[in-house]
């Protein structure tokens, strides 16, 4: 199995099972760190999330995995927050941050670049509308490399 599929294969099995813990999925990690696998799973809600949040998905994600033997290798499982400087992928996500400042790069130059700031004005039928100094930017989602939050001190 492909390491992209293997992604999409966790990914599949794991969200009903965080979203029924009223969590949601933001990213699915599967990377080669020396010589161990690791499997990462960031996981996040509107109020937080707590260690035993990490736990229980940890144990209910660790057992489905081994059950559908998804991963033929031995690897490390890793569920936790996202962090401050989290990923926006999805709608979702995007609408969490309306009204803060964000960094988008895309996959391709949009306007000769591939570099934006600005603030989240909106985000409907995968498109994501910024305001970037007064200048309104319609990205499709799909379009999207990367965006994280501005963390401002």
């Amino acid at each position: 199995m492909t390491k992209t599929s293997v992604i999409d294969s966790i990914i599949e099995i794991v969200e009903p099972v965080i979203n029924d813990e009223a969590l949601d999925l933001v990213d699915v990690e599967y990377k080669k760190l020396g010589k161990t696998w690791t499997l990462r799973i960031f996981i996040d809600s509107d109020q937080g999330v707590t260690v035993d949040d990490c736990k229980k998905v940890s144990r209910q994600v660790g057992d489905m995995i081994e059950i559908d033997d998804l991963i033929s290798n031995p690897f490390v499982l890793e569920v936790s927050s996202p962090g401050l400087d989290r990923p926006l992928k999805k709608e979702k996500d995007f609408l969490r941050f309306k009204n803060k400042a964000i960094k988008v790069k895309t996959f391709s130059p949009m306007e000769n670049r591939k570099n934006f700031r600005g603030t989240i004005q909106d985000c409907k039928n995968k498109i994501l509308f910024l305001d970037e100094e007064g200048v309104s930017i319609e990205i499709s989602l799909d379009k999207i490399s990367q965006a994280k939050p501005i963390i401002e001190f």
